[in-house]
């Protein structure tokens, strides 16, 4: 008698519709944001080397990389850890990282163009 196992493996899809493609498109977005503010735009990938943290760092010469855990995390809580990282890489205090923080959200809330960029809105 054969008993079927349950399938463990994670989905393609994650938590509220997340994939890869999004996870680029926004690692895309904030590195050139940070950029076009003058900061280091880090690189982003996934997942972190240590098993069970959800955001580390690394700095290796002039440039910074961020790793995120996907895995059966919400969409906003892989993008606030992203959010954060450049914080971070940037080692901001208040009053700027608040304003940066913000700034991010509100790029980040943009509809994608056709390329997976997210277009300024213009005020």
């Amino acid at each position: 008698m054969c008993l079927a196992q349950p399938d463990t493996r994670a989905p393609l899809v994650h938590d509220g519709g997340m994939t890869t493609a999004d996870f680029a498109a926004a690692a895309r977005t904030l590195a050139s944001e940070a950029r076009r503010r003058g900061l280091v735009g880090p690189s982003f990938r996934c997942p972190p080397r240590l098993v069970g943290i959800d955001r580390t760092i690394r700095r290796r010469g002039g440039g910074v990389i961020i790793s995120v855990r996907m895995r059966g995390r919400p969409w906003m809580a892989v993008l606030s850890d992203m959010i954060e990282g450049v914080v971070v890489a940037n080692r901001l205090t208040p009053p700027q990282s608040d304003r940066l923080r913000t700034e991010l959200w509100q790029v980040c809330s943009e509809e994608p163009d056709e390329h997976g960029s997210h277009t300024r809105r213009v005020a």
